[in-house]
């Protein structure tokens, strides 16, 4: 058995081992899994719908336009997104979640090159 078989490649802490495993799934998705990703957008949809009734049309559309607006506020590829204005607004700012204390999976923990980024960004490279 030769040790080139368990080597990995030298990219492999920047693009992820999803890169050389295209394809194949690593774990298998916990059944609560599909629960919890859509938490969040059935919990919005209770409040709107509850938000409507008492309140009318315009007090979803308003916090909707809000919410839109700020997710769209840009930032540079090489820092990581917080978007403080948006978890304001949805009432996450004042809950402790499971990427408050052990980080987003889609944040590095390393930073690249940023000039690098920027032009990967923008499609120069």
């Amino acid at each position: 058995m030769s040790s080139k078989q368990f080597e990995l490649p030298a990219d492999a802490l920047i693009h992820g081992l999803a890169a050389k495993y295209k394809g194949a799934q690593l774990l298998t998705p916990h059944p609560l899994e599909q629960t919890e990703k859509t938490h969040w957008n059935r919990l919005e949809q209770h409040d709107m719908a509850m938000l409507r009734k008492i309140q009318g049309l315009h007090a979803p559309l308003k916090l909707q336009m809000e919410r839109k607006s700020v997710m769209k506020v840009g930032h540079l590829p090489f820092l990581p997104r917080h978007n403080v204005a948006h978890d304001a607004l949805t009432g996450r700012d004042e809950l402790i979640g499971f990427e408050d204390y052990l980080g987003h999976p889609r944040d590095p923990e390393i930073m690249g090159q940023p000039h690098a980024m920027v032009e990967k960004q923008l499609g120069m490279l």
